[in-house]
């Protein structure tokens, strides 16, 4: 059975975030390149939306795109990925939010690996919380434990 991620109040998420990570989810905003300590981070685990803690990436899809963000090549849930045009800035792009906490988390692009699918989802690190393997089941994430055996 799925768990159950809720959203929280807004005075509650912005409660919770610093006012970088609320500009990112809540606002739309884009986080500076080469600024989150997660674009360089490697280890094994897995990244969650920051607001409702629902499973978004594993680091088994991680790779250095070079663009300065986190870059993943698949969602680790494709239903908590929810893609939307973007036309923002005379662009027009495919954005990604989390499915049950509506936060921004970046955009999808094509030009991903070929190996791997083709595709680059280059996501904000400010939208991430990361999750070590060591740390997975402690934390309610034991069921994706099996990805790292």
């Amino acid at each position: 059975m799925e768990k159950k991620y809720i959203r929280p109040s807004d005075d509650e998420i912005r409660e919770k975030l610093s006012e970088l990570e609320y500009r990112v989810t809540q606002r739309n905003a884009t986080e500076k390149p080469f600024t989150s300590d997660l674009n360089d981070n490697y280890q094994d685990g897995i990244y969650v939306d920051i607001v409702t803690g629902e499973p978004l990436f594993s680091s088994r899809d991680k790779f250095d795109a070079g663009c300065g963000w986190p870059s993943f090549t698949k969602a680790l849930v494709d239903d908590h990925i929810v893609e939307k045009l973007d036309r923002t800035h005379g662009m027009f792009r495919t954005e990604v939010r989390s499915k049950f906490g509506d936060s921004h988390l970046g955009h999808v692009f094509p030009d991903g690996p070929r190996d791997r699918g083709g595709l680059r989802y280059c996501i904000n690190g400010a939208a991430l919380r990361f999750i070590r393997k060591e740390d997975l089941e402690k934390e309610g994430y034991g069921e994706y434990l099996k990805l790292f055996e």
